[in-house]
């Protein structure tokens, strides 16, 4: 069963603010500042547009690619693109990411709060997918929940158990489970390069990088 996401996509941002305030948009744009220079971006499951417009506002050399399954969450993704005048610089896939065949060469790719409705092994599938289709250095931010270690892990993993109970009746969703999605990046060739937590960890943003020549040093926060 695929997840509708259609139903909650006009309260999304609204459901987000009653649950986490400004922490999840804070997690969202956090590496904006460290991708001013890309030019082509691969966004998949970017909801109802609010990194993707403040994206191209800030890289105005930039075209990007939006994948959502959901087709209101696209209009409303594109009514944002619409509102700063970047109609022109995006291009919108109605298609499920699990099934993506992409054609085009990225070096920005960014999935903010996606991989956690995916199971490891679809993360896996995507990360091979998208690995020949990404030029030397490029990036990819991923945006998500985590259970930390240590006593911030047991309300981390109730709230986790809640939000995925929460989007299962809304929605659908099927997956159940945090996949191991930095084991899927590691196998496809990508290497963390910087992470930042938020709410004790149950929160972060991190920086992957491919083809990296020399193996840079994590950033620590």
């Amino acid at each position: 069963m695929t997840a509708n996401f259609d139903r909650i996509a006009r309260a999304y941002r609204w459901l987000e603010y009653l649950s986490f305030g400004r922490v999840l948009e804070r997690c969202r744009f956090y590496q904006l500042d460290h991708i001013r220079d890309r030019r082509d971006a691969l966004v998949i499951g970017d909801g109802d547009g609010r990194f993707l417009a403040r994206l191209l506002r800030q890289n105005p050399q930039m075209h990007a690619e939006a994948v959502d399954l959901s087709p209101v969450m696209l209009n409303l993704l594109a009514e944002r693109a619409a509102a700063i005048n970047a109609s022109d610089r995006l291009t919108v896939h109605c298609e499920d990411a699990r099934e993506l065949s992409p054609s085009g060469k990225y070096d920005l790719v960014a999935t903010h709060f996606f991989l956690d409705c995916l199971t490891t092994e679809e993360v896996r599938t995507l990360a091979e997918r998208l690995r020949p289709h990404l030029v030397s250095g490029a990036v990819w931010i991923v945006s998500d929940f985590a259970i930390p270690r240590g006593a911030a892990g047991l309300p981390a993993r109730a709230i986790v158990s809640f939000l995925y109970t929460a989007f299962r009746l809304l929605t659908g969703l099927q997956v159940n489970s945090l996949p191991r999605y930095d084991e899927a990046l590691k196998e496809a060739g990508l290497s963390l390069t910087d992470r930042r937590e938020w709410l004790g960890g149950m929160l972060f943003s991190e920086l992957w990088q491919a083809e990296a020549t020399d193996q840079p040093q994590l950033k620590s926060h």
